[in-house]
């Protein structure tokens, strides 16, 4: 291939290049058709911030155990010791433990309630924000 060849194809690369790249700015955000899948896979989230150590927080674990159990495939739910991750408390405004906090599958709070948390009416509310096992 003559330099002139050579040239010819490093410039046809370069405009190829700068038109891929200027599509990719003019895509909107949001998912790409490649994250469709995981985010149609999102769950609402119920979040226990608590600690090892709470007596009430020791009292909500069997209960979050069986709302685990129970809600398999539709709510993830997550005990996090605030005490071991006290960016966690900052993060969601943790000033008394435990306090849940339910998040939508986009992560947005719909939910939030200080101090043990009855199973009924754990139930009752995820049932209200339309939350089914």
């Amino acid at each position: 291939m003559t330099s002139t060849a050579l040239g010819k194809v490093v410039v046809v690369l370069v405009l190829l290049a700068a038109i891929i790249g200027v599509t990719q700015l003019k895509r909107p955000p949001g998912p790409r058709p490649a994250d469709a899948p995981a985010a149609a896979k999102a769950l609402p989230r119920l979040l226990e911030l608590g600690s090892t150590t709470c007596i009430p927080c020791k009292m909500m674990a069997p209960i979050l155990d069986e709302v685990r159990r129970t809600y398999a495939g539709k709510l993830t739910v997550e005990a996090i010791d605030v005490r071991k991750e006290p960016g966690m408390a900052e993060k969601y405004g943790i000033e008394s433990i435990p306090t849940q906090v339910i998040l939508g599958p986009g992560g947005n709070e719909l939910f939030r309630h200080v101090g043990f948390f009855a199973k009924e009416d754990l139930v009752a509310k995820l049932t209200e924000l339309g939350i089914a096992p």
